[in-house]
Parts: C-alpha cells; structure tokens; sequence
C-alpha cells in the first residue's frame, strides 16, 4: 500500500508521477502553454491554454500508454499487449508499444473515423474493428487478452496510465507557477486523477475542476453515490470523454482530490471548439474543447473560477467530417447562420432584386431553395428559403429588418 502526502492510502503518489516524469522525458514532449487574450477577457482573470493536442499521437494518452507498457516484465511484453479504443487511446498504445518493441493489438468499434483507423496502423498497431460502441471494443479486447494471454491496457483504470497522465500537471505547475485554478475534461478520469494527484500534492491551494459532457456525465451521479455508477447510453459528440462509467481507480482519486465537476452541452462544445480554431488558431477535438466549453459557461466574477486558470486541451484528433459538422453547429450556436423563407412575387428578376437586398446588407448566401408548386402558394407566388452566413446575432437582426423593410414577407 502506498500513501500520498495526506498520509491517507492512494494508488498513485507525487513519486508514481515524478518517476512516470523520467521516464517519459525521451518520449513525450512537454507541449506548449499558450496565453489566450480572449478568454482572459471573458473571465476576467489571465487564462493560459496547455496544448496537449500538439502531444505526440495528438492527444495525452501516450504518456499513460507508455508508462504501463515500459512497466509490463518481460515475460508480460513477449506475449503483446491489446487495448481498446476509439481513436486517441489506440494511436497512444501503438505508438508506446512501437517505441518498447512490443506486439500491440488494438480493437475499435466499426464506425471510428478512418483518419484514427489509419494513424493507429500507421504507428504498428493491428487494428480489428469489432461492435459498434466503445463498450462493446472493450469487451471484446478483454476476451481476447483472456484467450492470448495479452496484457490489457486499459485506457484510464490502472495506477500506471494515471501516474503517466499525471506529468501534465507537473508541466502545468512549471510552465504556469502562479497559477490558481485547472480546468480538465474527464471522461473515465485518469487525466484528471493524475494531474490532481501531482498538483495538489505540491500546489494544495490550486483549484481543480473537471468538466463532463452533459450526455455522457457520469461523475455527478457516481460522486453523489459515493461510488462509481453506470449511465445508461452516453451520447455526446466528444467522444474522447463518451464513457458510461467512472474507473474503479481514478474515481476514489478524484473523490478526494477534484474540487469541482461541472457538465456543459453540445452547443457550448461547438463553440468552444470554433472559438479555439479561430482565436487561437489550434485544431482541438471536442473532448480537448470541454475546459474552453466551461469557461464560456460559467465566466465572470461568480464563476468560482480564480486565475491564472490553466485549460488542458486534452486532445487533437478531430475527424475532418466531425470538424465541418462542429464548426457549422458552433457558427450556428453563435447566431452566424440564419435561415430564411419568404414569399415572393414569381416574374423574371425577382430573385436576383432580393439578392441584391442581401447583398446591401453584407449577408453571404450559402445555399437557396426555390418552390414554386406548393398548394399554398398563389398562382404568381413563390417561395425561397435562404440559407445566410451572417456575423452574429446583431447581424440576424439587420438582416431581417432589411428585408421587412423591402417588403418581402418572412414566414416564420
């Protein structure tokens, strides 16, 4: 059993992370920390982005990967390893697992975005799709562990993973010395766990907060139950931190260690994620998004967010068809698209006299549906539904007082 500075027994300490720290130091890069003027703005307090999408493999995860596998005795490394993943825990096991010699196998349910598919064979990693969820790619790499003989790394549940995740915070407390609350996404928990175990040990003053998507929020109901508790179907677009249940190991350290778990909703991640590609020009998946995302929700003097505030973006690895769906859902959260049907008279021009009305008014027009056989419409009617990009919600409004203003009758 060992004990952390509390004195109070704990599966990972500050010297489990200090040793992961050496361990890691010719593999992981100790990514960069980021000031963003913006979000210091919002909140009121200096707020620093730690940019673990720029991690090797795009995501943290190859810290605790590597941490597990480098621990495996020879014996255990002769007969492979196997996980389960959607995308960032698999590109950190074949990653660790090439870099240590070791055979890895890596289940990812069927529907994985094939960039993510493609990076994990690309580091060495046998790929077999199997289930459609990543619950099901669980059960399935654990059977096969069971039938091989091949050590399961679990992506988040083993001491190991969470001392190896755990540099992140030691990183943040150099990088960052003043700084007064973290704001992480969690998932399972063995980020969270980790940075929390290295920071409060050195930093007790320092704030933790963990973020969860609302559909996939599993801490809230577990932590109020004192154990971990199983939600039935998580739904939500940042797959990175879609998990169902709390791990047995990170949970009891977040329970003592974690000052506060918060939950935001897709239309804040959407936000967030655009707000971190335009504002501070980096490329971050929604889970990596989740402490923006909490940021933009809960900023101002009432927040209970001190700063310097330090937001982990966990992760990078966004499907490029995600990342259009997300930018456009974002864009829409923000009141930067409109969608419009009007009436108007059916004649030549017509169209091109309520383009121009658009045109006055600085409105892009992104897509046009003109019907003109609807029951409901007068023999020289027709109607035109328009899709616009405008530049907020102010905008919107300009937009269709202009065209009230013109006469044209906009159908709610």
């Amino acid at each position: 059993m060992s004990y952390g500075t509390t004195g109070a027994p704990s599966s990972v300490t500050l010297d489990d992370v200090l040793g992961a720290q050496k361990m890691l130091s010719p593999v992981a890069r100790v990514t960069a920390m980021e000031s963003s003027r913006h979000l210091s703005q919002l909140v009121g307090a200096p707020v620093h982005l730690k940019c673990e999408n720029l991690q090797r493999t795009g995501s943290f995860k190859l810290r605790g990967a590597y941490v597990r596998i480098a621990g495996l005795l020879p014996e255990q490394r002769a007969a492979g390893v196997v996980a389960a993943s959607a995308g960032n825990h698999a590109q950190g096991v074949a990653l660790a697992s090439a870099l240590l010699g070791v055979h890895a196998t890596v289940f990812m349910p069927r529907g994985a975005p094939l960039p993510k598919i493609s990076a994990t064979q690309d580091y060495g990693a046998e790929v077999r799709l199997h289930g459609q969820v990543v619950d099901e790619t669980l059960t399935a790499a654990q059977e096969y562990a069971a039938e091989t003989g091949a050590v399961f790394i679990h992506p988040f549940d083993h001491p190991d993973v969470i001392a190896g995740q755990g540099t992140v915070g030691l990183e943040i407390l150099e990088q960052c010395p003043q700084v007064r609350t973290i704001v992480v996404g969690i998932g399972g928990g063995g980020l969270a766990a980790g940075i929390a175990v290295a920071v409060k040990a050195l930093r007790p003053d320092v704030r933790i907060v963990g973020v969860q998507a609302a559909g996939s929020a599993a801490y809230p109901p577990s932590l109020a139950a004192g154990r971990p508790v199983a939600i039935e179907h998580p739904t939500t677009m940042a797959d990175g931190i879609r998990v169902g249940r709390p791990g047995d190991v990170p949970f009891g350290l977040v329970e003592e260690l974690v000052d506060e778990v918060r939950t935001v909703g897709e239309d804040q991640l959407s936000a967030a994620l655009l707000l971190c590609l335009e504002r501070a020009k980096l490329v971050v998946e929604p889970a990596g998004a989740s402490p923006v995302a909490a940021l933009l929700g809960g900023a101002g003097a009432d927040s209970g967010i001190e700063g310097p505030v330090v937001a982990v973006l966990s992760g990078g690895n966004v499907d490029p068809v995600l990342l259009q769906r997300v930018l456009r859902h974002g864009m829409s959260a923000q009141g930067r698209y409109l969608a419009v049907r009007l009436r108007l008279t059916d004649r030549p021009g017509a169209l091109a006299t309520l383009l121009g009305v658009l045109s006055a008014v600085d409105a892009n027009v992104l897509d046009v549906s003109h019907v003109r056989t609807d029951p409901r419409l007068g023999l020289s009617e027709a109607e035109v539904e328009l899709h616009l990009e405008t530049k907020g919600p102010a905008h919107c409004a300009e937009v269709g007082h202009a065209l009230r203003e013109a006469g044209y009758p906009v159908i709610d």
